[in-house]
């Protein structure tokens, strides 16, 4: 799928996405663990914030802002999340300046962009980091891409593309970041996902 399929796709999903999704659970609990990590006054980005039930809106502590390609995501997440800062734009080409986040969350959302272009989703997240800042975030557990037809009984396709945990890992570490730890979490869709935090050291 073009990437201007996966955003048309996804303005009609964003509903039928949200409501597949419990705002709870282990991997949202995760987010709480980053907050505490963070320093006084932090700022956390959320990257694909969808409605930002369970990310924009476990932000603890810290100042929430929320990125998503699809309008209505947006719409759904100011909503939901009033607190937070939330604005359409893609990860490709974050709207979001230079070394001014102290973290970034990208829950399920780096695999919806065509695997020869995550080397630029990190370094566009490596951009807008201060030194030091944070990556949490989900992972494809081997190589595929693909699409999947009536996603979630919608009727709609969602594209899929990721490179494995371990080529993700080398990325992340050509971008500029040590991956802190690996590790597999409960996901409320009934299975478990990896997720990688990483840190940005140059």
């Amino acid at each position: 799928m073009e990437r201007s399929q996966v955003k048309a796709a996804w303005e009609r999903l964003a509903e039928t996405y949200a409501d597949s999704r419990r705002a709870d659970g282990a991997d949202a609990a995760l987010v709480g663990e980053l907050c505490e990590q963070l320093p006084a006054n932090a700022t956390v980005l959320d990257v694909g914030c969808g409605d930002g039930k369970r990310t924009l809106a476990n932000v603890t502590g810290a100042t929430a802002v929320g990125v998503d390609v699809a309008r209505r995501q947006v719409e759904l997440a100011r909503e939901n999340v009033p607190d937070a800062q939330v604005m359409q734009g893609d990860m490709l080409s974050l709207p979001i300046r230079d070394s001014s986040v102290d973290a970034i969350t990208a829950y399920h959302a780096v695999f919806h962009v065509d695997r020869d272009n995550h080397d630029g989703v990190y370094a566009e997240f490596a951009r807008v980091l201060k030194p030091g800042g944070k990556v949490l975030m989900t992972v494809g557990s081997s190589a595929y891409e693909q699409v999947r037809g009536n996603w979630l009984n919608s009727g709609e396709s969602m594209y899929f593309s990721t490179p494995g945990k371990r080529v993700t890992a080398g990325q992340l570490r050509a971008a500029g970041f040590d991956v802190v730890w690996e590790r597999r979490v409960d996901d409320p869709l009934g299975s478990t996902v990896p997720f990688i935090l990483a840190e940005l050291t140059d």
